[in-house]
């Protein structure tokens, strides 16, 4: 039974039977589990081909979801502000998750290609040290085998500095026991205006 309760199939089984009830009455326990358990060992062999399909039905049911939601805020325009107003924002929300779901869907099949930006700046001179790894998806993705460990490596970490603000000085402000110049008195004495 320890097995079972925690099993990831078992943990999407009491999950989703619940919510899916409404829509497809009941089911037997036992059919949907073995489904599950053969979409999750296609997932952990590398098919994401049901996830993909998932992500983009997800994707046109969130934008139906906006178009309704939009459809009933103009519906309630003028009159009902208050209303309005709330069918916009759950409107504005569908249509921002289905972005992202469609970004989720690109990524997961583009191999999630990431770039990653590592800057440094030397503060003797102000100036700047930008590296840029781009790393892709699959098996490999967050293994730390050839990642650098803080420092820029390879390639992309050779090149030019960038100039500081100014070449022959301090770029950054480096504190010392100098007090700063005095600034000329702007208003320089004048009455106040009302």
């Amino acid at each position: 039974m320890a097995e079972v309760a925690l099993d990831p199939a078992a943990h999407a089984l009491s999950v989703a039977e619940p919510f899916n009830r409404g829509s497809f009455g009941k089911r037997g326990a036992t059919e949907t589990f073995t489904v599950l358990v053969d979409q999750l060992k296609g997932a952990k062999d590398g098919d994401l081909s049901h996830y993909r399909a998932m992500l983009a039905g997800q994707a046109i049911s969130l934008d139906s979801i906006f178009t309704e939601l939009s459809r009933r805020a103009a519906l309630n325009m003028g009159e009902y502000l208050g209303a309005t107003e709330t069918y916009m924002r759950l409107a504005l929300k569908a249509q921002a998750q289905s972005r992202a779901t469609i970004e989720a869907l690109e990524r997961l099949a583009n191999g999630r290609e990431q770039t990653v930006r590592h800057v440094h700046v030397d503060n003797r001179g102000g100036q700047a040290v930008i590296a840029e790894n781009v790393h892709t998806g699959g098996q490999q993705n967050g293994k730390a085998d050839d990642q650098s460990q803080g420092t820029a490596t390879g390639a992309a970490g050779i090149g030019p500095t960038l100039p500081g603000p100014d070449p022959f000085g301090n770029g950054v402000p480096i504190a010392s026991r100098e007090g700063a110049d005095a600034l000329p008195d702007a208003r320089r004495h004048e009455s106040r205006r009302a």
